[in-house]
């Protein structure tokens, strides 16, 4: 079996409660990607066009700094990175995390949380970032998806 990584950026708890899952069933080590300025709950008001969030999703160059890397990454072949799905794509912080990486020959599978919208073509723009890396489609999950769910969904992605 391939060794895994799950990396992930959670602003509410959601998508970290999911990834926790996600590594304890596939024993992955577990990296949540932390953003250097953390995000207020103002930040995250979709609604307000000035908030953070808004402004890093209208600008695609936008890079939020994070505060650490992943320093082993030699070690993983398979990489699921988990985030919360914002203006339909990845929030501008997966990108700061996939351009700090190496991901040459490694397999990246995105996996999403939402409120409502799709995880759409978010792998097309993480796939831009990492040209040299296989880049899966992903999957959605609601916040009640089970252990077994998750684990029998990555366990494809390990096996290969």
């Amino acid at each position: 079996m391939k060794k895994a990584l799950v990396a992930y950026f959670s602003a509410t708890g959601v998508t970290k409660r999911i990834a926790e899952m996600l590594s304890d069933s596939i024993n992955a080590k577990l990296f949540e990607i932390v953003p250097h300025d953390l995000y207020t709950n103002a930040d995250l008001d979709w609604t307000n066009g000035n908030s953070r969030s808004s402004v890093e999703m209208r600008d695609k160059n936008s890079r939020p700094k994070i505060e650490s890397r992943v320093h082993d990454m030699e070690n993983y072949d398979v990489v699921f990175v988990g985030f919360p799905i914002w203006w339909y794509r990845e929030p501008s912080i997966i990108d700061t995390f996939i351009e700090s990486h190496d991901f040459d020959g490694k397999t990246i599978v995105p996996f999403a949380t939402s409120g409502g919208s799709p995880i759409a073509d978010s792998y097309k723009g993480i796939q831009d970032l990492a040209p040299n890396a296989k880049v899966e489609k992903g999957k959605l999950f609601m916040p009640g998806v089970s252990e077994k769910e998750l684990k029998e969904w990555a366990e494809k992605y390990l096996a290969k």
